[in-house]
């Protein structure tokens, strides 16, 4: 019987996709753990009864599964990807890769599935979760009506870097609190990010930043070319999660309480919005959930046919790992 690979399962996605795929019916039989630098005997929990083998990535045989996730690094995927695809395995690739290959599609469920048969390759490529948090909430609008810019201001957790980081904000906080030095635990932001927000999210690329590059190339693959994007990053100490304020303009005229309607009427979108005080959903409000929150939707009155919005997700599940989790389902169905 040919499996599933899922690849990277000791990151926060990979250990997330396990929890999904067993939630959702996948038997163990069905599913393989690999990750690089796992030993004989290293195991991972599947659900609550059962412990599964993680096989080794550096010499893993793909020809035993169908499909393999990869939930790693762009390093990882980069060198591992084509032994998969050397044996005819289908990979989803949840690192952003392949994300300016053209003939990888890069999907969000939804919004361009049809896309899957354009996979040349034998590679889908997944958006990185700040920009399927984005996207999904304009599903319906960018189908009719064209968008012509998106200014976007994300704030996003310490997951983004993984385990490390979310440690280093942890010891950090403790640290402070404890009125002790934090100079030892300043290896993944090379500040402070305990009570600090940090305007830099990955590498500079020129005056970008990597992740604000990567949404750029992201969100015009998904759109068109020509759509105008202009990101902002920034780290906030918080554990999980991204939330967005999104400023958006259309071609042609815009009402809000229409939009509103649309977002409501999307699959995996929940509108809470009410203008009173706490009538927004946070960060801490979603962790866990599997749904992008919309909340703060107006008028833009600084430019025609213009509105704004506040997004928020679990980056690791609702913007990343049931994204990955709905392809694979296509995927499987084909």
């Amino acid at each position: 019987m040919k499996k599933i690979a899922v690849v990277g399962v000791n990151n926060n996605q990979g250990r997330e996709l396990l929890t999904t795929l067993e939630e959702n019916g996948f038997a163990a039989d069905e599913v393989m753990a690999v990750d690089t630098d796992s030993p004989l005997g290293t195991q991972v929990s599947y659900g609550e009864d059962v412990d599964m083998d993680v096989f080794d990535l550096r010499d893993f045989d793909f020809s035993a599964v169908k499909l393999a996730v990869f939930c790693t690094s762009e390093e990882v995927a980069k060198r591992y990807i084509p032994h998969a695809t050397a044996k005819n395995v289908m990979v989803i690739d949840c690192s952003s890769a392949y994300a300016t290959d053209i003939d990888v599609p890069l999907i969000i469920s939804g919004i361009n599935d049809d896309k899957v048969s354009d996979a040349k390759k034998g590679i889908i490529a997944i958006p990185s979760p700040q920009v399927t948090q984005l996207l999904k909430p304009l599903q319906k609008i960018s189908a009719s009506n064209k968008i012509k810019r998106l200014v976007i201001n994300a704030y996003m957790s310490a997951s983004v870097y993984g385990k490390e980081a979310m440690d280093e904000l942890f010891n950090q906080t403790r640290k402070i609190f404890m009125n002790e030095p934090i100079v030892d635990d300043q290896e993944v932001f090379h500040k402070q990010i305990a009570f600090n927000v940090l305007p830099q999210v990955g590498e500079f690329i020129g005056d970008e930043t990597q992740k604000e590059w990567i949404m750029n190339v992201e969100i015009k693959k998904v759109l068109g070319g020509d759509v105008k994007v202009h990101a902002n990053c920034a780290v906030i100490p918080a554990f999980v999660g991204i939330g967005e304020f999104v400023n958006v303009e259309c071609e042609q005229e815009v009402d809000v309480d229409a939009i509103r309607n649309l977002m409501r009427d999307t699959k995996g979108v929940v509108v809470f919005d009410k203008h009173v005080d706490c009538g927004y959903v946070s960060l801490n409000d979603v962790q866990g959930e599997s749904d992008v929150y919309v909340s703060r939707l107006r008028q833009d009155v600084s430019v025609e046919n213009g509105f704004s919005f506040w997004c928020v997700a679990d980056d690791l599940k609702a913007a990343s790992t049931q994204n990955a989790f709905n392809i694979l389902q296509k995927v499987l169905k084909k």
